[in-house]
């Protein structure tokens, strides 16, 4: 029942001093790893994880900025059967929340990626649609209650079994940046496993504040995405328009409508495939 946190970094050291301060150091001992990827920082994040006084933590130095791909290798690393990915910019988190994340992720059956719920922070994209734009559907699992909907990878608990099973995530890449939460969560949907958000334990993230510019290869990635998309919404229309494919995409569900809202539905895919291995 033990804990691997993987977490990455560039070039973020004021948040991640306040990850490891205020979140890390407040695990419990179920968490028996910690490992902290450092993608090539030139900002002193090097010597100040040399001061931190955890012998849990292992730091893998990489010379370059290897981007997502980091978190597939950093996870090939560790060994614990449940596994935390962590972002850099969560800032604080309740005591022993590691626990209380592994306590609720063994109560629902076939969970395999469960969020710790975020905190009110309007300044911050995820934690925005979090609580003003995404949709979730409470739910109630011997006794604990979770949020079914839109689950993203800010602090959030997988097993090892499912992540072997289902392919895990990507060591190698084209992209520096591609959505890691996305692509998890549609290998684990496509395997008949669940996803959530756990209400009762919330951290704060940081993030890339709500109206500003996402960085370049965030942006890059984004951009292209919305091109991708677009392409595909302007092919569903044209089978929407022959006799009959609207009214059994309703029944069957085969993909979504680009005329009705714009809701993220389990399985949606917005990564491209051929990009990634």
């Amino acid at each position: 029942m033990s804990i691997a946190i993987v977490v990455l970094t560039h070039e973020r050291l004021p948040l991640l001093r306040q990850c490891v301060e205020n979140v890390i150091e407040r695990t419990s001992a179920q968490t028996s790893e910690i490992l902290v990827w450092d993608n090539g920082s030139d900002d002193g994040t090097t010597e100040y994880l040399a001061l931190v006084d955890d012998p849990r933590i292992r730091v893998v130095s990489s010379p370059t900025n290897v981007g997502m791909v980091a978190y597939g290798r950093a996870i090939a690393m560790t060994s614990a059967p449940y596994v935390i990915q962590l972002d850099d910019d969560v800032v604080d988190a309740p005591r022993e929340w590691d626990a209380r994340l592994l306590e609720a992720f063994c109560a629902f059956p076939r969970m395999a990626w469960l969020a710790a719920d975020l905190q009110d922070n309007p300044s911050d994209r995820a934690s925005y649609d979090r609580h003003y734009t995404d949709t979730y559907v409470k739910t109630t699992e011997n006794g604990i209650d979770f949020l079914i909907g839109p689950t993203g990878g800010w602090c959030t608990m997988t097993s090892r079994k499912i992540y072997d099973e289902v392919g895990g995530l990507p060591i190698t890449s084209k992209l520096v940046y591609f959505s890691t939460d996305t692509l998890y969560v549609d290998k684990i949907w496509n395997a008949g496993y669940k996803y959530a958000i756990l209400p009762s334990v919330r951290v704060r993230h940081s993030g890339d504040a709500a109206g500003a510019a996402p960085p370049p290869h965030k942006a890059r990635f984004h951009e292209r995405e919305a091109v991708i998309q677009r392409r595909k919404d302007r092919v569903k229309r044209v089978l929407l328009r022959l006799p009959g494919v609207r009214a059994a995409n309703r029944r069957r569900g085969w993909f979504h409508d680009p005329d009705q809202p714009a809701l993220r539905h389990p399985g949606e895919k917005s990564v491209d495939r051929e990009t990634l291995p």
